[in-house]
C-alpha cells in the first residue's frame, strides 16, 4: 500500500520537500516497475513473509484485528503457513500465489494471512492438528480456510493451481449456500483438536516400571530398517532423540539388538547422501530409503542434535568416524550460520537460482574436470554411478564403503586416501564459492539455540576441546542479551524483528541446555538461571485440568496445545519432566521429582502402543526405572577429574563438580583445601569418599 506523505506548510522546507518528493517518485515509479503489487507483508522480518510481500494476494500477517474485520464482513480467512527454506513452499508460491486469477479471487472472497511457522509455532500446531485430523496427514506448505472465529473448515498442504482455485470456489460457495454446515463442521474439527491435547491423568497408585518400554520397543522393533538403518519407509527422517533413547536403553539393559540398529543407523547417515560430504553438515531428510538422495535445506536444529548425537555414539563405539561426523558438522554450523552477535540462524534454504539442491549436486562432467587427482578412486569412493544419478543427470555424493573396507579393497593406505579426500574436498569447495548460496533464513530462535548450545556442552563432554565449552558460553550469553528481557525469554529475533513472548519451548530448552553446560562448566550461575527459568514457567505455562504445561503462556487461539510427542525437535513437556528430574537431583527437591513423575505417570499408554514418538518420556522411564547415580567431585582438581569422567559413557549417572564452596546438596560440607574426593551416590546416600576416577568407577558398578 502506497502511503501519501503529508505536505508541511512551513515554507522554509517547502524546496527541500519538493526535491525530496520528486526523488521519492522516481524511486517509487522504479519499484513498482520491479515490483508491479506490495502487500502489507513488506513490513514484517521474517524471510519467509518477505518472500510473499510481492505477490498479487493481498496477504496479512497474523493479527486479531484480521478475524475482527472478517466477522464484520462475513469472510472466510485463509492461513497458509511455510518457512522460508521449505521447497513446495516455493513451488506453490511460483505457480499459484504468483498468479493474478487466483489473487483475484483469494481478494474478493477471502481474507488472507500468511504465517511463518518458526516465529509462530503456536498457530502451526493449532492448524497442523487440524489438518491431521481432516486428512491423516500434515505438512508445508499448510493451507487452511477458517471460519471468523479462526476454526477450520477446510485444510491441506500443497496445491496445484488448478486444486487450490477449485478449493477456494467450492468452499466459498458452501459458505455462502450454507453458512450453518459450515459452522457444524468447523466446531466438529475444532473439538476434535482439543481432544487431541487432553492427556487423561492415569491413577495416582499406578507406578512405573520397564514394562512399558519393554512393550513399546517390542512394536516399534518391527519397524526397523536393519540393513539401511532408520525406520521403515519410502522416506527417512533422522530422529536424534530415538537414536539417542535407544543408546541408553541398549546400555542400560544390555540390548544388543538396539545397539546394533543405532550403529546401521548412524553409519548409514554419515555415509549417505544426507550428509554434505563436501561442506559439513546435515540436510533435512532422504527422499529414498538408503539415505542417498536428500531433500537439500539444512536445519539448525538438525544439525545441532546431531551434533549431540555423534559426539555421545562416539563415547560408545570410539569410532573415529562419529568423532569426524560431530566435529565437522558443529564447523559448518559456525562458519555458515553463526550470527556476528554470537546466535545462530535457523535454516539454509533447499533452493538456489529457482533450483532445488542447485548449489550442492554435480554432473560428471563438473567433477572430472575439478577432480585431476585420481578421479577413477574419487568415482568409486563417493558412489558415482550412471544408474544412480538424480534427474537431469545430477549426482549427491555419498559413501557405500566404511573407509576401512574402501582401503581394503583398493589396496591403499589411511593416509593415502585422507590426503586424497582433504585434496577432494578443497577443490569441490572452491567450486562452490563460486556459485550462487541458497539464502540464510537469518532469525534466532532461542529454542533451537537452546539445542546447540547442548550440541557443543556434549562435543565437549565426549572429546575434552575447551573450544566448544567456549562456543557453548557465547551463545548462552548471546541469548540472555537479546533474547531475555525482564525476566522473560523471547522466542526469536533478528535486526528491526517484532519480539513476540517465548513459547514453553523456550523455557525449557534454555533450562535444560543451562543445566547441561552447569555440569560441563561448574559455573553456578548456569544452574541459577536453569533454576529462575524452571520457575517462570510452572507458573505461567501450568495446564490447569492435567499434570502437564501448555505451549503458549496465554489461550488466544481456538484450542490450547499440550505438546507431548516428539517431532524434528523434542517435546517440550518431556523435556520439562528430564530437567525437573535433573535439578530434583541436584538440589535434592523432592517436588519436583513428583512433578516428573506425575507427568510419567499419564504417559504410560503412549509408552506401550507409541514409544517412538515418545522417546524423551521413554528415557526419563530408563531413569526411573533402573538405578540413578550421581557423581560429585569436590576440591581444587574436580575440573579435571570431572573432565575426564565425561568423556566416559555412563548412562543414568549425572556428573557434576565444584573447586569451592557449595551450599548444593551434593556438595555442602564436602569441599577440603587439602584435597579432591569423588563421591558416587544413590538415592542421596554416598559411598565413602574416593580420589582417583578407577576406584570411583569400581564404586559405580558395585552399587
Amino acid at each position: 500500500m502506497v502511503r501519501k506523505l503529508k505536505l508541511k506548510k512551513y515554507s522554509y522546507i517547502l524546496t527541500l520537500f519538493l526535491i525530496v518528493l520528486f526523488m521519492s517518485c522516481q524511486q517509487n515509479t522504479a519499484q513498482n516497475e520491479e515490483y508491479p503489487f506490495t502487500n502489507d507483508l513488506i513490513n514484517e522480518t521474517s524471510p519467509y513473509l518477505l518472500q510473499h510481500a510481492h505477490n498479487p494476494v493481498n496477504w496479512r500477517p497474523w493479527n486479531d484485528d484480521v478475524f475482527e474485520e472478517a466477522t464484520k464482513d462475513d469472510k472466510l480467512v485463509i492461513i497458509s503457513i511455510g518457512y522460508s527454506s521449505c521447497h513446495w513452499c516455493h513451488v506453490m508460491e511460483e505457480e499459484t500465489f504468483e498468479d493474478e486469477k487466483v489473487a483475484e479471487i483469494m481478494n474478493r472472497d477471502f481474507i488472507s494471512i500468511k504465517v511463518d511457522r518458526e516465529e509462530r509455532p503456536d498457530v502451526d500446531q493449532v492448524y497442523m492438528t487440524a489438518v491431521q485430523l481432516m486428512t491423516g496427514n500434515g505438512g508445508w506448505p499448510l493451507n487452511v480456510i477458517v471460519l471468523p472465529n479462526g476454526k477450520p473448515m477446510y485444510g491441506g498442504t500443497y496445491h496445484t493451481n488448478e486444486q487450490w482455485t477449485s478449493v477456494l470456489q467450492k468452499i466459498h460457495q458452501l459458505y455462502k449456500d450454507n453458512p450453518q454446515k459450515a459452522n457444524e463442521y468447523a466446531e466438529k474439527v475444532a473439538q476434535g483438536i482439543k481432544d487431541v491435547n487432553l492427556i487423561v491423568p492415569t491413577e495416582k497408585t499406578n507406578d512405573l516400571s520397564v514394562t512399558a518400554i519393554n512393550e513399546g520397543l517390542s512394536k516399534w522393533k518391527s519397524d526397523w530398517d536393519l540393513e539401511w538403518g532408520g525406520n521403515v519407509g519410502r522416506e527417512k527422517f533422522m530422529l536424534p532423540g530415538q537414536l539417542e533413547f535407544l543408546l541408553d536403553e541398549a546400555t542400560i539393559a544390555n540390548d544388543s539388538t538396539s545397539l546394533s540398529f543405532v550403529k546401521t543407523t548412524l553409519d548409514q547417515m554419515a555415509r549417505g547422501g544426507i550428509y554434505d560430504h563436501v561442506a559439513g553438515g546435515f540436510y533435512r531428510y532422504s527422499t529414498d530409503p538408503k539415505w542417498h538422495i536428500p531433500h537439500f535445506e539444512k536445519m539448525l536444529y538438525d544439525n545441532a542434535q546431531l551434533a549431540s548425537l555423534y559426539a555421545k555414539a562416539y563415547t560408545i563405539f570410539k569410532k573415529p568416524a562419529y568423532k569426524k561426523i560431530s566435529m565437522e558438522t558443529l564447523a559448518f554450523l559456525k562458519k555458515e550460520m553463526k550470527n556476528v552477535d554470537g546466535g545462530y540462524f535457523a535454516a539454509i534454504d533447499a533452493d538456489s537460482e529457482g533450483e532445488e539442491g542447485k548449489y550442492y549436486v554435480w554432473t560428471e562432467e563438473e567433477l572430472e574436470h575439478i577432480i585431476q587427482k585420481d578421479y577413477s578412486l574419487f568415482k568409486k569412493y563417493y558412489s558415482i554411478d550412471s544408474s544412480k544419478k538424480m534427474e537431469g543427470g545430477k549426482i549427491v555424493l555419498y559413501q557405500s564403503l566404511e573407509d576401512e573396507t574402501f582401503i581394503k579393497e583398493h589396496q591403499t593406505t589411511q593416509k593415502h586416501l585422507g590426503d586424497l579426500k582433504a585434496s577432494w574436498r578443497a577443490n569441490l569447495l572452491e567450486v562452490r564459492k563460486n556459485r550462487v548460496k541458497p539464502n540464510i533464513d537469518d532469525k534466532i530462535i532461542v529454542s533451537w539455540n537452546a539445542l546447540l548450545i547442548n550440541g557443543y556442552v556434549d562435543a565437549y563432554k565426549a572429546f575434552g576441546t575447551d573450544e566448544y565449552l567456549n562456543e557453548a558460553k557465547s551463545i548462552y550469553n548471546a541469548i540472555i542479551e537479546s533474547a531475555y528481557l525482564d525476566d522473560q525469554l523471547i522466542h526469536s529475533y533478528k535486526k528491526g524483528s517484532k519480539r513476540s513472548k517465548g513459547f514453553l519451548e523456550d523455557y525449557v530448552f534454555m533450562a535444560n541446555a543451562s543445566i547441561n553446560l552447569y555440569t560441563a562448566s561448574m559455573d553456578p550461575r548456569h544452574l541459577e538461571f536453569a533454576q529462575k527459568l524452571i520457575k517462570t514457567t510452572l507458573i505461567q505455562f501450568k495446564d490447569d485440568s492435567s499434570d502437564f504445561y501448555r505451549f503458549t503462556a496465554d489461550e488466544s487461539l481456538i484450542a490450547k496445545i499440550i505438546k507431548n510427542d516428539d517431532g524434528v525437535i523434542p517435546s517440550p513437556n518431556a523435556v520439562l519432566a528430564n530437567s525437573l528430574f535433573l535439578l530434583g537431583h541436584i538440589e535434592y527437591n523432592r517436588d519436583y521429582m513428583a512433578n516428573a513423575k506425575a507427568m510419567l505417570l499419564a504417559m504410560q499408554p503412549y509408552l506401550k502402543d507409541g514409544i517412538r514418538s515418545y522417546t524423551h518420556w521413554a528415557s526419563l522411564q530408563l531413569k526411573m526405572t533402573y538405578p540413578y547415580y550421581e557423581i560429585a567431585v569436590v576440591g581444587d582438581k574436580a575440573y579435571v577429574l570431572r573432565k575426564e569422567l565425561q568423556q566416559k559413557f555412563l548412562a543414568n549417572t549425572l556428573i557434576v563438580a565444584s573447586t569451592q564452596e557449595s551450599n548444593l546438596p551434593l556438595f555442602k560440607g564436602r569441599y577440603v583445601s587439602d584435597g579432591t574426593y569423588i563421591y558416587v551416590c544413590k538415592d542421596n546416600t554416598c559411598k565413602l569418599p574416593v580420589e582417583n576416577i578407577e576406584d570411583a568407577l569400581e564404586q559405580l558398578h558395585g552399587f
